[in-house]
């Protein structure tokens, strides 16, 4: 694949590109306090916490199960929120991916609140 200016693929436009709408620039400025705090933090603790997340999330069932759907919710929200941050960077493919895999995350915490998962 060709590459345009920056390295990126040609047609992909960087955040910085023309292509940034207001409620964009809004968004980008709104989040990146928050993901200063997160850049702070140690790459494993982010990693580790999403993890146990997940994890304790899928594993709730019963009478809980409405509490492993909000720590599910809160990954998938985190999943979300950063392909909604990277989607200008990504190519089609990477965005159809993980767009398949924030909908598979919400679909499962759907069914956890409904208790059948």
């Amino acid at each position: 694949m060709a590459k345009g200016s920056g390295g990126l693929p040609e047609g992909v436009r960087g955040p910085s590109g023309p292509a940034r709408s207001a409620g964009r620039q809004a968004m980008e400025r709104t989040s990146m306090p928050m993901l200063m705090r997160i850049n702070r933090l140690p790459r494993w603790l982010v990693v580790v916490t999403l993890g146990a997340l997940l994890f304790l999330g899928l594993i709730q069932t019963g009478s809980l199960a409405w509490l492993g759907g909000i720590m599910l919710l809160i990954v998938t929200a985190f999943l979300g929120w950063l392909l909604i941050l990277a989607w200008p960077v990504l190519t089609p493919q990477q965005r159809g991916i993980r767009t398949v895999v924030v909908l598979g995350a919400l679909g499962i915490t759907v069914l956890k609140f409904l208790g059948r998962f």
